[in-house]
């Protein structure tokens, strides 16, 4: 049976693809950057896909 992604891995996905900022994501959710950025790190990993392209100045 396949696992299920991480859900703060999802909402934090949701939210920087919404704002195509990770710095804006944090904010709205009250979280470090890093934070979000570990967890789009882990969220790719478990499922094998490239979700978002980076750029110098968002995503």
């Amino acid at each position: 049976m396949a696992r299920l992604p991480n859900l703060n891995g999802l909402k934090f996905f949701e939210a920087t693809a919404r704002h195509l900022s990770v710095g804006k994501a944090a904010a709205e959710l009250n979280v470090t950057q890093t934070a979000v950025s570990h967890q789009l790190s882990r969220l790719q990993r478990e499922l094998g896909l490239d979700l978002l392209q980076r750029n110098g100045r968002g995503v």
